[in-house]
């Protein structure tokens, strides 16, 4: 019964029209009444201790460094370099974007945000240089949810938040699936990039890869800081997410001065907008979560999948099929923060290293941004190649099957995450 009012308040609740983060309000509200535990008062008080977390600072400021490197022209200097290296091979174009999309990924950590930048940047070039602009937006929308498994990654704070697993383990362990993610559409690009009737639009120059090397340094150096200082102890994730602000703010303001102090506002106006948003949706579902707990759901779910419990990989098969489907619905970070309480106790349960999981989580869940009819990653890429989103969904499904190929890899071999995670560690 618990398990119905849950689901039939929240998806009630979003079929209305409500936001997810009053849906979730409205979900734990229906929970405290099923329990006979309403009190507005601990309904206050856990909303605003969702979001008292030390942990969770690292968001604004990541979102803070992502706008202050687009504003301060680290983006188009990390594109600049990519189009170096390999700008100049058939299909070139089309690994410019996933080289870029890797690069910025490891500086902001937000998927949308850097489809965006890279979509702006390249998705003209494509379409001069008469690449199938559907198809090379697809390629941009994939690449773009490499941010959410490489660190600084917005979405793997948030489930060491609600998960209590390590986030500098965590941050460490997706820098190889993250890697292979875009190798894997590096590959699937070389398929489709025989049918496109571009030719190789340059011959390589070293010269111009020195230049593009030398006027990008600032911008390449920034990813080496941030992984470099968890690595290393010197920071932690939080901390990290503030040295990045300040890099990027000099790097912006004195080194490359394309950011000007009178931007600051806008800037600053741009992250908060999209942090508080985050913020809010974290601290309404941690309400839930809490209840979720209370009521015991974790236990119930187990219940269901105990005939999966001894096979740990059958276990994961069946989890990751259920976060595929859920994350068809909802976006990344409210699936995080449902599911989160809810398979966490099973996957302890199970024997499943968290880590492990948390990263494989992360990745179906980004993997949901390339779904219809949510794909948050879709919709914005979409927009800025003034496509409609049905071309856009054409363009992207040889990379969804590859992306989603890779996951059941992961699955079958876990070792290829734990084992360069503890080189990393």
């Amino acid at each position: 019964m618990t398990i119905t009012v849950f689901v039939v308040s929240l998806l009630g609740a979003m079929l209305i029209g409500m936001p997810i983060a009053f849906s979730l309000l409205i979900c734990g509200i229906a929970l405290m009444v099923q329990l006979d535990n309403f009190d507005t008062q601990i309904l206050a008080q856990n909303l605003l201790e969702g979001v008292n977390n030390y942990p969770l600072m690292a968001v604004p400021f990541f979102m803070l460094a992502g706008e202050l490197m687009n504003a301060g022209g680290l983006s188009t200097r990390i594109v600049r370099v990519a189009n170096a290296m390999v700008g100049h091979v058939r299909g070139g174009l089309g690994y410019v974007a996933i080289l870029a999309a890797t690069i910025v990924a490891s500086i902001s950590g937000s998927a949308v945000a850097d489809s965006a930048a890279v979509a702006a940047l390249l998705i003209p070039m494509m379409r001069n240089a008469g690449y199938n602009v559907p198809r090379s937006a697809g390629l941009i929308a994939a690449g773009g949810i490499i941010a959410p498994i490489i660190p600084p990654s917005i979405a793997i704070v948030i489930f060491g938040v609600a998960a209590q697993v390590s986030i500098t383990k965590l941050f460490m362990a997706g820098i190889a699936p993250g890697l292979m993610m875009a190798l894997t559409l590096s590959a699937t690009w070389w398929i489709c990039a025989r049918k496109e009737p571009a030719a190789a639009a340059k011959r390589f120059h070293a010269p111009e890869l020195a230049s593009a090397l030398t006027n990008g340094v600032w911008a390449l150096f920034l990813p080496v800081v941030i992984i470099g200082g968890m690595k290393f102890g010197f920071f932690t994730p939080t901390e990290a997410a503030v040295v990045a602000v300040v890099y990027a703010l000099v790097v912006g303001l004195f080194v490359h001065r394309e950011l000007k102090i009178s931007d600051l506002p806008r800037v600053m106006l741009a992250a908060s907008k999209v942090s508080s948003t985050v913020l809010f949706l974290v601290a309404c579902a941690l309400v839930s979560a809490w209840l979720i707990t209370i009521a015991e759901i974790p236990e119930q779910v187990a219940g269901l999948l105990a005939p999966f419990m001894h096979d740990p990989i059958l276990l994961m098969f069946m989890i990751m099929a259920l976060v595929i489907a859920v994350g068809t619905a909802l976006d990344l970070i409210p699936t995080v923060m449902i599911m989160t309480p809810i398979l966490m106790p099973i996957i302890t349960q199970a024997g499943i290293d968290p880590v492990y999981f948390g990263v494989m989580f992360i990745m179906n869940n980004a993997i949901g941004l390339l779904t219809p009819p949510v794909g948050s990653v879709l919709n914005v890429v979409a927009g800025v190649s003034r496509h409609s989103l049905d071309s856009v969904i054409r363009g992207v499904w040889p990379f969804l099957l590859s992306l989603t190929a890779l996951l059941f890899l992961f699955v079958l071999f876990p070792q290829l995450i734990t084992t360069p995670a503890r080189w990393f560690y």
